[in-house]
């Protein structure tokens, strides 16, 4: 079987080390919002470069809870766009605001920004654009309209850590970028794990707030809070891991790089890159390698019964789910998404890929075009 995820390799000669270190939290009760938290927050503050990171339980948290501190709720407007995965649009649900879709760029996967200006009404306050399968969204244009339009942008990182926007890390550029740290993604903990980056202290630390059931100090609750702390081990993980983070992200560009050259020729296409690919600060870092065929389905069932770990990401898009429709979205209302949904097939992608495995899967979807 060639997999999607090895987690061994993300330790090394580390574990045993992790291991001592957990044994060690877990005999002394350091748990909840310890050292450890304050630790990786710095840390991934400083990787960022901006000011404050507050670590929540999920990336679907970090996303509601930075639109509740925005001040986001019932009668508001965000936009995004329609190709997410389901906790971008739940998110904009939870926080009481009104989730307004715009389609996908049919060569990037990423938010149509031609689609935004048209769709800010008078209840928008905020936009919300994924950096999807590790791909940065180019933020300039929707930074400037929302200079106009006095607008938040809240940047949905999930996929994107390490990913850079001008030189600027992805989750940096916005007023607020939003990350996961499940254990599928580029910086994984040991379970759900998320945050939330921004260089506005006073929303930070209302975010603070928030995570923590409203305190401002103990029992002292200044508004309505949640439950939403960044658990103490996974934070200790997640230190381990960050410096890791930029290798493997060139790995990753890398395993991306042989399989755009090996399948070169054959009728897919491939997620836009940048101009310049592989280069040091490139935009892309992979979270999923994606290829676009009519034929997706078939070429799936080959590859599974061949070994290959392909998965179909996002089969139904957003305006389709029955979670959301009361909203009335319809079939064929954002055309790029549906086909996007329809073509999509992601191959194995690991920082520890060796050329063997790539080859292998490249020679699999070689053999089912008949090359």
């Amino acid at each position: 079987m060639i997999g999607r995820y090895n987690y061994a390799d993300q330790f090394g000669d580390s574990i045993e080390c992790v291991l001592d270190e957990v044994r060690r939290m877990l005999v002394d009760g350091r748990y909840v919002l310890t050292e450890e938290v304050c630790q990786f927050e710095r840390e991934f503050a400083a990787y960022l470069g901006v000011p404050c990171v507050c670590g929540v339980n999920s990336g679907t948290d970090a996303l509601t809870l930075a639109l509740k501190a925005l001040g986001i709720g019932p009668g508001d407007e965000v936009i995004t766009q329609a190709n997410t995965f389901h906790a971008t649009v739940a998110a904009i649900r939870m926080s009481g605001a009104t989730p307004r879709l715009v389609d996908a760029d049919d060569r990037t996967y990423l938010i149509s920004q031609s689609q935004v200006a048209a769709a800010i009404g008078a209840r928008t306050r905020a936009v919300v654009p994924v950096h999807l399968y590790g791909k940065a969204t180019p933020l300039a244009h929707l930074m400037s309209l929302a200079d106009r339009y006095a607008l938040a942008v809240v940047e949905d990182a999930a996929q994107a850590h390490g990913a850079r926007i001008d030189g600027r890390p992805a989750g940096s550029v916005g007023t607020a970028g939003c990350f996961s740290f499940h254990p599928s993604k580029n910086l994984a903990a040991a379970g759900d794990a998320g945050a939330v980056a921004t260089s506005d202290r006073r929303l930070a630390e209302r975010i603070g707030q928030l995570r923590n059931l409203g305190q401002r100090a103990q029992n002292e609750h200044v508004i309505v809070g949640a439950n939403s702390k960044l658990d103490a081990i996974q934070a200790r993980i997640l230190s381990v891991k960050l410096p890791r983070l930029d290798d493997w992200n060139a790995r990753r560009r890398a395993v991306a790089r042989l399989y755009r050259q090996g399948l070169a020729g054959l009728p897919v296409d491939f997620q836009e890159w940048s101009a310049g690919e592989g280069a040091p600060g490139a935009d892309h870092v992979f979270h999923l390698f994606t290829v676009r065929t009519e034929c997706r389905d078939a070429l799936l069932a080959h590859l599974q019964a061949a070994g290959i770990d392909a998965v179909v990401r996002y089969p139904t898009p957003i305006h389709l789910q029955p979670a959301f429709a009361d909203l009335g979205w319809q079939r064929g209302q954002f055309p790029v998404a549906e086909r996007l949904a329809r073509e999509l097939l992601c191959l194995p992608i690991r920082p520890d890929m060796t050329p063997g495995e790539t080859a292998a899967v490249v020679d699999s979807v070689r053999r089912f075009f008949g090359a």
